[in-house]
């Protein structure tokens, strides 16, 4: 019975002010969604697969030696140097020179990601830029510079490119409808939390309980409104 008073009681906060309990995760809402449509310039990403060759000491390898555990866990840390070789200062030197970015190697290193594919010898190089063609453009003379690079490091035989990056036609961020969503939850939250301050400071008596907690004696009758019995 008191857990069903104690809700009722909540209740009718939230509705003595529920306007601000509907009006401030509308707007903001509403809020995210301009910021969001209007001032945020969508990133787009775009990324390359490409896979290492084989010293050619090793081309003689036999099928059963290359399934075993120990070689595929080498092959993945070779994959991992591979890595750190395509974004070397080197790589990227010759990436902005020869693209004529207006970009340091410390601003292009910021946009590229290189991550081995997990259980995988196959990198993948993503890019992400506001311009979607020069994202997928960055990518592609990436492998092109990292190809040129581990075959003269590494001597390995070739670099297989399995997939060419492609210009993005969709950003990756912002997520216009989750941000939206984000904003309208934490602004529910706010105004319940607000509603809830507003009430704990309203310092007013309201009920003839409040009366006896203020005075210490009971309310002996209550006097009716006689307008707003008139009105009825």
């Amino acid at each position: 019975m008191d857990e069903e008073i104690e809700l009722r009681q909540y209740w009718d906060v939230l509705r003595k002010r529920w306007m601000i309990v509907i009006l401030l995760p509308i707007i903001a809402a509403v809020t995210s969604g301009i910021v969001s449509y209007f001032f945020i310039k969508p990133v787009y990403q775009a990324s390359t697969t490409l896979i290492v060759g084989k010293k050619a000491s090793e081309a003689g390898q036999v099928a059963s030696q290359m399934l075993d555990n120990n070689v595929l866990l080498a092959n993945q840390q070779l994959a991992k140097t591979y890595a750190t070789i395509a974004q070397s200062r080197t790589v990227e030197q010759n990436v902005i020179k020869n693209l004529k970015l207006p970009l340091t190697v410390e601003n292009l290193d910021k946009l590229i990601s290189i991550t081995p594919v997990k259980t995988t010898e196959i990198l993948e190089i993503q890019v992400t830029n506001t311009d979607p063609e020069l994202a997928a453009t960055i990518a592609n003379t990436m492998a092109q510079e990292f190809s040129k690079a581990v075959i003269e490091i590494k001597k390995v035989d070739s670099v297989s490119i399995v997939d060419n990056a492609v210009t993005p036609d969709k950003p990756v961020k912002p997520n216009k409808t989750l941000n939206v969503l984000i904003a309208f939850v934490v602004g529910l939250m706010a105004s319940v939390g607000l509603v809830f301050l507003l009430e704990y400071m309203d310092n007013t008596i309201k009920t003839t309980s409040d009366v006896e907690k203020l005075l210490g004696i009971p309310v002996l009758g209550l006097i009716p409104n006689y307008e707003m019995l008139k009105q009825r």
